[in-house]
């Protein structure tokens, strides 16, 4: 019972920080502000792991494929937490 309750809030933090980033890549698509309180709390909850990574990946002419390569980086993360988590109990 806790080790599924553990594994589905790690499954789902990791899924949301996904959205999240995607959220980010349509705001700047559609030009929302980032002065709205939901942009700003979608950039500080996203910057943390897209800064390291731009600081290593550089632009493809006017594309920034940082956030996909966070998400998949992401992905890759949960995978083998989500791994080492269910083979521990």
């Amino acid at each position: 019972m806790i080790r599924t309750f553990f594994y589905n809030t790690l499954d789902l933090f990791f899924n949301l920080w996904c959205l999240a980033i995607l959220a980010r890549v349509f705001f700047s698509w559609f030009g929302i502000s980032p002065y709205h309180p939901v942009a700003r709390f979608i950039f500080r909850v996203t910057e943390p792991i897209l800064a390291p990574l731009r600081r290593v990946i550089p632009p493809i002419g006017m594309v920034d494929i940082t956030p996909a390569v966070a998400i998949v980086a992401l992905q890759i993360v949960k995978g083998v937490i989500l791994k080492v988590v269910g083979n521990i109990w």
